[in-house]
């Protein structure tokens, strides 16, 4: 007799908007599962945790540049000039999504370690060792993109 275990399903339930700030875009929580590959292993409250942390982040590494915004007459992300819009969206209501979204994953993906593993989940959490690092870079890139700033890597030799 075999037995083949599976991630449970993520939950059905209606979407769960979280408000941002006014000036930042809300975040649907299943449009992050969907966007994220998140399976059913990542509970609904610990994807809003996650979230609930990114946006704090980015928000506090953005302050400074949305007074600014803001001082300049944009009352939204969105207003900020920026030009082409992709898909119906500003470069920069973009680049903020995608730096939330990086910061979750990277803090998913360190907490999974929490979990009892098998051998496999402990080789799978050796593979990814290095991922949340490199979430947190695109993070720190998506935050010079949405102020426009260029992306800068100095090491000191």
């Amino acid at each position: 007799m075999s037995f083949i275990a599976t991630a449970p399903t993520p939950s059905k339930t209606p979407a769960n908007v979280i408000k941002n700030d006014g000036f930042f875009p809300d975040f649907d929580m299943r449009e992050a599962r969907d966007a994220l590959r998140l399976d059913g292993t990542v509970t609904d409250s610990r994807l809003r945790h996650a979230l609930l942390g990114a946006i704090v982040e980015v928000g506090g590494d953005l302050a400074a540049w949305k007074e600014a915004m803001r001082a300049r007459g944009s009352d939204t992300l969105a207003s900020v000039p920026t030009g082409d819009l992709i898909d119906g969206q500003s470069r920069r209501t973009l680049a903020y999504v995608r730096a939330v979204y990086s910061l979750v994953k990277a803090d998913l993906i360190e907490r999974m370690a929490d979990y009892d593993t098998t051998g496999a989940g402990q080789k799978r959490i050796e593979w990814l060792a290095d991922a949340p690092d490199e979430h947190r870079r695109n993070a720190r890139w998506s935050t010079a993109d949405v102020q426009g700033r260029p992306r800068n890597v100095v090491e000191l030799i």
